[in-house]
């Protein structure tokens, strides 16, 4: 499972998370973005995968940034490969800013939102949904809402998550 953090986290965070939901056969690497200057923020320097000129959906957005974080983080999955894990055993996820990378169709995607979010609308979680099943099997997508929770995780997120990466990657004989 390879996670990447949100704007102006590292992974310290979520590799605490993940330690309480861990599976003993599952590797879990929680990488941390370089920091960079953010426009969103006055161009204070933070970790980011990507810049963020805005949130509004008409926001002009950081092309090449975007593609440079895809290949670092194909780089990552590249070097598990090489290290003798499946690719068919990665799981790629991500919080806020941090879900980025090309899919295949028969992905299965797990996408969940907290209904009380301030930063991340509701509306644009729904609106991410809808535009994933036009890219992949629609059926492999789920997408789940979590009442009065903002822009964070919750415990019954969590083990949502849990739930689905150990169906995903069950232990090996």
């Amino acid at each position: 499972v390879i996670f990447l953090h949100g704007l102006g986290d590292t992974g310290h965070g979520w590799a605490e998370a993940f330690a309480g939901i861990r599976s003993s056969h599952i590797k879990y690497i929680c990488p941390h973005a370089p920091v960079r200057p953010v426009t969103l923020n006055m161009n204070m320097a933070m970790p980011s995968w990507f810049d963020i000129i805005g949130l509004s959906p008409d926001s002009q957005e950081d092309e090449s940034g975007i593609k440079q974080a895809a290949e670092n983080i194909k780089a990552l999955i590249d070097q598990e490969v090489k290290n003798g894990i499946p690719s068919n055993r990665i799981i790629l996820g991500g919080f806020s800013q941090g879900p980025i990378g090309g899919a295949n169709r028969d992905i299965s995607i797990l996408q969940c939102h907290g209904d009380c979010d301030p930063l991340v609308p509701l509306m644009f979680g729904s609106l991410t949904v809808e535009k994933l099943k036009t890219l992949v099997n629609p059926a492999n997508v789920t997408f789940k809402t979590y009442e009065g929770m903002m822009h964070s995780s919750c415990q019954q997120e969590m083990m949502d998550v849990k739930q689905f990466i150990d169906k995903l990657l069950p232990p090996i004989d």
